[in-house]
């Protein structure tokens, strides 16, 4: 999608002053079901449950995750949207469900969710093996155009399209391989089933160990573990892929509970020396919190923005 998330981290001090004296004077009614839309044991999902611990260590809450996995986050959003309003369910999900995904079914809009606060974005890259002898995407490019078959792994819709319209920009054709989760594509790669395939921070440890090349950023900006590796733009692509976590809760929620718990997140999420904050940094390039009219336009881009991409795909 287009310029989907800025990249500049905003400033843990999201609420101001007045919000922040609403948001101390709320306590839950009672447990907190956080509803987590990845399957167990992935990133997304330590990433919910170390959030989940820290916050009822800090703040003294009752904490219990719950996996509701499917349809891009749509399960998660429908096992949401409805639930009390009173900040005892809330939803962590990624953007893209609140774009692509809800375009693609047609189905919802992101007004059926109250935005809560965004953890972090992801490094978005394509990679390949170092041994591939690849340097940029461009070297793949020509290696197609060469008549080498190229398997491109993707692990959701919206990254396939992209990799769709990277190809009929540059006159090739590759053979698109999709599979459930950044871990799938790494192991994909490595086991010789891909070429090339698209990573969202799960490759930043084979990168920095020269196992791994980033041929190309998938954000609009460069990555941070290969600040020379091209743009899509630089081929012609007018589409990225600047997802971040998202943590939403049900359509019309109270607004002290959603200050409160967006505050509280927050606080975990960019807390030096927390293990929350320690992962978010190692997987995901640090905390990234977006609140309020920002995290709202935001979102809304993305949605908009989605329908734009399906389009070029059906070319």
């Amino acid at each position: 999608m287009k310029k989907l998330l800025k990249s500049a981290v905003v400033a843990a001090t999201i609420l101001g002053t007045s919000t922040a004296a609403f948001a101390e004077d709320w306590t839950p009614p009672g447990p907190i079901k956080m509803i987590i839309a990845f399957a167990a044991g992935g990133g997304a999902d330590t990433q919910a449950r170390l959030i989940a611990e820290e916050l009822e260590a800090a703040q003294g809450w009752k904490v219990i995750p719950e996996q509701v996995t499917g349809k891009g986050g749509l399960n998660a959003v429908n096992a949401v949207k409805d639930a009390p309003a009173d900040g005892t369910t809330i939803a962590m999900i990624v953007t893209s469900s609140l774009g692509y995904s809800m375009v693609a079914s047609k189905t919802g809009s992101p007004q059926d969710v109250t935005l809560i606060t965004t953890t972090a974005g992801t490094q978005m890259g394509i990679v390949a093996l170092a041994d591939k002898g690849w340097k940029t995407l461009g070297d793949v490019i020509e290696a197609a155009k060469g008549g080498q078959e190229i398997r491109f792994g993707v692990m959701t819709p919206a990254l396939a399209d992209i990799a769709y319209v990277i190809g009929k920009e540059n006159g090739v054709d590759f053979n698109i391989i999709s599979v459930k989760g950044g871990k799938a594509v790494t192991n994909g790669l490595n086991a010789g089933d891909m070429d090339i395939g698209f990573g969202a921070g799960v490759q930043a440890k084979a990168v920095a160990a020269g196992d791994m090349v980033e041929l190309a950023s998938a954000r609009s900006e460069p990555l941070k573990n290969s600040p020379d590796a091209p743009l899509l733009s630089d081929y012609g692509v007018d589409f990225v892929s600047e997802l971040a976590f998202l943590f939403v809760g049900p359509k019309d929620m109270d607004p002290a509970a959603r200050a409160a718990i967006a505050s509280a997140i927050a606080e975990v999420a960019t807390k030096e020396g927390g293990k929350a904050n320690a992962f978010l940094m190692k997987g995901f390039g640090g905390a990234m919190i977006l609140t309020g009219e920002e995290l709202e336009a935001t979102v809304q881009d993305a949605y908009d923005s989605s329908g734009a991409l399906i389009a070029a795909a059906a070319d």
